[in-house]
């Protein structure tokens, strides 16, 4: 099992940016493909970002390209979103989801693994 905890979410102006961090627990996270979703008021949970177990490989949903970047430290066991250039359409409950690495499969989908979520509040 692995156990994730999200942190870094807050209030944060239009333009600026934002950190969260994905502590695991539990197990290496270096076998693990991990991602970044969010959810939305009334909407389903959409894919954001995910990166490959080495951290070699990055993919990223069209609206956030460029702006975001994830990252993984897995000698601290830790997964990281940097949100840049926020918009009021970033604000939603973030979560950070692990998933055995498989590179033939489609990142968006097959995580075992989630968080709590945090909340990023972006004000326009």
């Amino acid at each position: 099992q692995v156990q994730l905890v999200e942190s870094g979410g807050g209030l944060v102006q239009a333009g600026g940016s934002l950190r969260l961090s994905c502590a695991a627990s539990g197990r290496p996270i270096s076998g693990y493909a991990m991602a970044w979703f969010r959810q939305a008021p009334g909407e389903e949970r959409d894919f954001v970002g995910a990166i490959s177990s080495s951290g070699g490989r990055t993919y990223y949903a069209d609206s956030v390209k460029v702006r975001f970047t994830v990252s993984r430290d897995n000698a601290k066991n830790t997964v990281y979103l940097q949100m840049n250039s926020l918009k009021a359409e970033d604000t939603a409950v973030y979560y950070c989801a692990a998933r055995v690495e498989v590179y033939t499969r489609d990142r968006r989908y097959g995580y075992d693994w989630w968080g709590q979520g945090t909340q990023v509040t972006v004000s326009s």
